[in-house]
């Protein structure tokens, strides 16, 4: 069981005594109005979920999800009050307080719990690595910095045929290198692995048979990729191998998910538009007085197939702010007005977007879409970066609420990575999961990480 999932279970089952504790101390009807209660514990986890707390950096650094919890808290008891508006039921200020301080202390006794569990080390996958070269240690640093699971207990079992042992691995006493083992399945049995992964520099003369005889024995065996693929979700454009590419699972489209992607962008564009169309207005306003300049910033992009559109955005920048070029934007542009960093923070710019969408030049979720000015300099340094085309662009996407902000080369490469992930396994569900996560990163800007 992962981390958050663990952590998650706890939150359920904080909450199922909590919040009917609560009920029963300020005298609530519970059998007559279960089904309304029950939408406010639902709606309370999954803000939880949509708004990060079950995320690695979350999980990490309890004080800093403590902290989240009543902003969430609130966002989740204002959902479930609007719900229960429309239904048609009656609602009290007594018993949105009450969930609110109910949902609060629960979501933080979950947290001071599972640092109690945390601490005797359970929550620990067990991974048996076949090589321990290069290959091996980007394994290590990969999982400790961004794999789902909390712990790992890694075992190296390592050929002469493999290459040289990396000096980083072995000088670390918490991996153990096995070397030249002749009997896998042993090794399996005395490390009780979860699972097997293949990650040899050179995989030329290794023996299979001693693999196949584990995986017969009923261990899972992944290639390096798909094993990274797996547990960081997304795919790891460093070690590339283009043959996996090929024969991996993924990359599937029809008419069917094109279809209900359509009519999800069409209906999640208005129910954005909307309501936010009031503070649009306002920005639009703000934009205009500040400089007396134009309003609306269009833009040369890319989207699928590699077709070029007119984005449309709020101006955020100074008027004739790329009169010598094209520059790629950082963080703290100088060019900025400060009404445009207002809007930058808030995302309140990109809205403008959703008309892209509902033209159809864009989807509400997909790889963001780039200027044609940097794109052939990026495919000539990047594999495969042309790939990210075979989806629309989107206003929001998988690599913006996993990675930070950011303007570089190195930047685009681990982008890409998320963006490839995406293609790969695109469904109508990651899209629902990307946009609910959204919000977390328009409330706490920065937080793109895992």
């Amino acid at each position: 069981m992962t981390a958050a999932w663990a952590l998650f279970l706890i939150d359920a089952l904080s909450v199922s005594v909590g919040w009917p504790s609560a009920l029963w101390i300020m005298g609530a009807d519970f059998q007559r109005n279960w089904l309304q209660f029950l939408i406010f514990a639902g709606a309370n986890l999954l803000c939880f979920y949509a708004l990060g707390l079950y995320r690695r950096e979350s999980i990490a650094d309890g004080t800093k999800a403590l902290g989240r919890i009543p902003t969430i808290v609130v966002i989740g008891v204002a959902a479930a009050s609007m719900v229960t508006i429309i239904l048609g039921w009656t609602l009290s200020l007594g018993l949105c307080l009450a969930a609110a301080i109910s949902f609060t202390v629960c979501g933080a006794l979950a947290r001071l719990a599972f640092a109690v569990l945390r601490r005797h080390s359970l929550f620990r996958t067990r991974v048996l690595v076949i090589g321990a070269g290069k290959r091996a240690w980007d394994l290590v640093w990969i999982l400790r910095t961004q794999g789902r699971h909390w712990q790992y207990d890694l075992t190296f079992v390592h050929e002469d045929g493999f290459g040289e042992i990396d000096p980083r691995l072995s000088a670390d006493p918490t991996n153990r290198v096995i070397v030249a083992s002749s009997n896998l399945l042993k090794v399996a049995d005395r490390a009780h692995a979860d699972e097997i992964v293949v990650a040899p520099d050179e995989r030329r003369g290794m023996a299979l048979k001693s693999l196949i005889t584990c995986r017969a024995a009923g261990y899972p065996v992944s290639e390096y990729m798909t094993f990274l693929e797996k547990e960081v979700c997304r795919i790891d454009i460093k070690r590339l191998d283009l043959a996996w590419m090929l024969y991996s699972d993924g990359f599937r489209t029809g008419r069917i998910s094109t279809s209900l992607k359509r009519i999800f962008d069409i209906v999640g564009s208005l129910l954005i538009l909307i309501p936010v169309s009031p503070f649009l207005l306002l920005a639009m306003l703000a934009i205009w007085m500040g400089d007396r300049g134009a309003i609306f910033y269009r833009q040369e992009r890319v989207t699928r197939g590699g077709r070029g559109f007119k984005i449309l955005k709020l101006r955020t920048m100074r008027v004739n702010a790329e009169a010598g070029g094209a520059v790629w934007a950082a963080a703290k542009d100088n060019r900025i007005t400060p009404i445009g960093e207002f809007l930058r923070r808030t995302r309140l710019d990109e809205v403008p977007q959703l008309l892209n969408v509902l033209k159809g030049d864009m989807s509400l979720v997909g790889p963001r879409p780039e200027r044609p000015e940097f794109i052939e300099g990026l495919a000539t340094s990047l594999p495969l970066y042309h790939e990210r085309h075979a989806v629309k662009a989107g206003l929001t996407g998988w690599a913006q609420v996993n990675y930070p902000y950011g303007a570089s080369l190195d930047d685009a490469r681990s982008k890409l990575s998320y963006d490839l992930y995406y293609v790969k396994n695109y469904s109508i569900f990651l899209d629902l999961r990307i946009v609910m996560q959204t919000l977390r990163v328009v409330l706490w800007p920065g937080t793109g990480v895992r």
